[in-house]
């Protein structure tokens, strides 16, 4: 089986509020999204790296990369407006690699910096029984369902419900025939790719691995701060 890690990397992040798009900024010296590329490329269970970038920063990630020089990236592509142009991207990406069957395609976003050997051991592992897999971390907040005034229509099991985090990891051929079933879709919109899943094949079950608070994405100010003080930490 052939493990690739697609590395999201083509967002804006405004939020942040940043000249330069959140992956790209600096963490104790070092720009975010190297961290995530360490991280795939010491595993021993990934095989090849793809990176997808702004159109605007592509030579700015090439530089990057280049300085390090990671063996395991195959690819640095351009992404699109929305997360999943840039998902379709990666996977259009591999259409000419042969022995789709045994192909694995694992999407992390670079913008969560934290991500552990352990988390991508357990996802690749849990691969060999799902054919799809998510990452998550149950919910600690109790979560409110309102109305468009604001009222409460329902308040849910805290039980039942997780924070998503990313990897999430399909099978080549299920994602792919996920997405060209989306595409025919003149109304489709997602949030990640397992919501894709989930609406175009509903008869697969994708399963959920824990992650870890750690593995937090970077979205506001604040969050470089927190991440800073655990990176001091480890």
């Amino acid at each position: 089986m052939k493990n690739i890690a697609i590395i999201l990397a083509a967002g804006i992040g405004k939020r942040v509020g940043n000249p330069l798009p959140k992956q790209f900024i600096e963490l104790k010296s070092k720009p975010l999204i190297l961290y995530s590329l360490e991280a795939f490329q010491a595993h021993p269970a990934i095989d090849k790296i793809i990176v997808v970038t702004h159109a605007d920063y592509l030579d700015h990630t090439k530089k990057l990369i280049d300085k390090k020089h990671y063996s395991k990236i195959e690819k640095i592509i351009v992404g699109g407006k929305e997360r999943y142009h840039s998902s379709i991207a990666a996977i259009e990406a591999c259409d000419k690699i042969t022995d789709k069957e045994n192909l694995n395609l694992i999407f992390h976003d670079a913008a969560r910096p934290l991500i552990s050997d352990t988390i991508i051991t357990k996802v690749i592992e849990c691969l060999k029984q799902y054919s799809a897999v998510d990452t998550a971390v149950p919910t600690t907040d109790t979560i409110l369902i309102v109305d468009k005034n604001l009222n409460i229509k329902e308040i849910p099991d805290r039980s039942m419900l997780f924070n998503s985090q990313t990897p999430q990891a399909f099978k080549y051929t299920l994602i792919k025939e996920a997405y060209t079933l989306a595409l025919k879709d003149p109304d489709f919109t997602t949030a990640d790719d397992c919501k894709t899943v989930k609406k175009y094949l509903p008869d697969i079950h994708i399963h959920v691995v824990l992650g870890d608070t750690q593995n937090m994405k970077l979205t506001n100010p604040e969050d470089i701060t927190i991440l800073e003080k655990i990176i001091s930490k480890r």
